[in-house]
């Protein structure tokens, strides 16, 4: 028995939604975020097998999530475009609004308080222009080194204690790391409100910075 173009539709669409529902893959999706890898370095990032992640990579890529080339003997995984990047924030949303739980893991990353208010990219870029923000990637230097937010100043969570001599107290701090499943931006505002710093975090991260076309900086 034939099942009907609804049901049909429905199968496909559960299969987007399957792709999605490991944590590893989430994580495969953050760092192609960032730009396009080959399985080596994502499984380093993710901390998988490479095996593992080839796998995992098999199912992205079977539901259009994301698309691969070949360099020579290395394949190299990217996105497929911004829809995923947009699928990703949604889900955030969502679990934001319905999941008690995630209050309280964010609650527990911004020190146990509510955090300040996201500052949006377009606030964001009116500061820069006027010269009165001071911006920080959170991310690993290899990220940063790829693509940042011009002006930027590239310092991990664990370096924030070592960089704060360096930081104008009077300015506004922003924060930002990698998209909408990162956490560092949330611990670097924590701990540079508890040094008495006005910082907030960016709305997004760098990629949904660099998918609003606003220009970037690499160090290549």
């Amino acid at each position: 028995m034939s099942i009907s173009p609804k049901k049909a539709l429905l199968d496909e669409y559960a299969l987007v939604a399957r792709a999605l529902s490991a944590p590893a893959r989430l994580m495969l999706l953050e760092q192609m975020a960032q730009g396009e890898r080959g399985v080596e370095a994502l499984a380093e990032k993710a901390g998988l097998t490479i095996a593992n992640c080839s796998q995992h990579l098999q199912q992205l890529r079977r539901t259009g999530l994301v698309t691969s080339r070949r360099d020579g003997k290395a394949v190299i995984y990217r996105l497929t475009d911004a829809k995923t990047l947009e699928l990703m924030d949604l889900m955030r949303v969502v679990a934001e609004r319905n999941l008690a739980q995630v209050g309280c893991i964010l609650r527990g990353l911004s020190g146990g308080e509510d955090a300040p208010e996201p500052i949006s990219r377009d606030q964001l870029a009116t500061r820069l222009a006027e010269g009165s923000v001071t911006v920080l990637d959170i991310r690993p230097a290899d990220e940063f080194a790829v693509g940042h937010i011009p002006g930027a100043v590239n310092a991990t969570v664990t370096e924030i204690e070592g960089i704060i001599a360096t930081l104008d107290p009077r300015a506004e701090i922003v924060a930002y790391c990698r998209g909408p499943y990162c956490v560092y931006a949330h611990q670097a505002v924590a701990a540079l409100r508890k040094y008495g710093f006005n910082a907030r975090r960016l709305e997004g991260g760098f990629p949904e910075w660099r998918e609003d076309g606003r220009a970037i900086r690499s160090m290549s």
